[in-house]
């Protein structure tokens, strides 16, 4: 049986955006990786400060972000042009080629607007479709694709999409081709018991304890659709999910393991 090439996707948070000295930390390590690597990068508190300064307020349902048309425009600004622009020029400082991407950019990731739900989340899209053939032909070329979390419906219709997922969805399609390794990296070691206490790291979570701390609303808000993503990924192919800060990808052993 032939072995799978390894690749390994991650994807930042704001908090790590928005903080110079994590973000340069970050990159470098990045860079430093060896192998296939994708990279997918959220951005919303960056949104929101840019919102609230355009005299827009920022508006959440269960971790999620509400994305009416003014609120669309600052995510399409701010995801698909400040922030990864950024991103991309920085990584091409560290000689780490990579290539700028949102999903309406060559068909990669096409979604429907989220619907058959209790909230009107507006302009946000669910991922129904990615192009992991385009990307796959990509990393051949040893270009490093960089995602922000904006996607399209087909029909010429932006929409937001939780990095997350986007995250998730690509290293679902990619699993096949690739021994792939998912890497959340925020601002907290990894999955705490207590909120509280960012030493109270969860070494391996699994989906029976997830359910449990669900239950007791000990794992709650922006961590749960986050959690669903990794059970779901785990599920349909991908082969390794870490849950960490900055560090984790010189110190995965520090870190949240996710298993089913």
């Amino acid at each position: 049986m032939k072995t799978k090439p390894g690749l390994s996707i991650i994807k930042i948070g704001g908090n790590i955006i928005d903080n110079e000295q994590l973000l340069s930390e970050f990159l470098t390590d990045f860079s430093e990786l060896k192998g296939h690597k994708i990279l997918v990068h959220g951005g919303g508190k960056k949104a929101s400060e840019i919102a609230e300064k355009l005299g827009l307020k920022p508006c959440f349902s269960n971790g999620r972000r509400i994305t009416d048309e003014a609120m669309l425009d600052v995510a399409v600004m701010t995801y698909s042009g400040l922030l990864n622009k950024q991103i991309v020029a920085q990584l091409q400082q560290f000689g780490t080629n990579s290539i700028g991407f949102s999903g309406a950019d060559g068909n990669l990731i096409q979604s429907e607007k989220r619907k058959n739900t209790e909230i009107d989340f507006g302009f946000v899209g669910d991922v129904i479709q990615v192009n992991n053939k385009l990307i796959s032909a990509l990393l051949v070329q040893n270009c490093i694709p960089v995602f922000s979390a904006i996607t399209h419906d087909g029909k010429g219709q932006l929409l937001n999409t939780n990095a997350d997922t986007i995250a998730a969805e690509i290293a679902i399609s990619l699993s096949e081709e690739y021994e792939v390794e998912l890497i959340y990296c925020f601002e907290k070691k990894g999955v705490l018991l207590n909120s509280e206490d960012d030493d109270s790291v969860i070494e391996v979570l699994d989906f029976e304890k997830y359910q449990t701390l669900k239950n007791e609303q000990t794992i709650h808000s922006g961590m749960l659709p986050k959690l669903e993503n990794c059970f779901k990924s785990l599920n349909n192919g991908v082969h390794t999910i870490v849950i960490g800060n900055q560090k984790t990808l010189k110190n995965k052993a520090a870190a949240t393991q996710i298993k089913l």
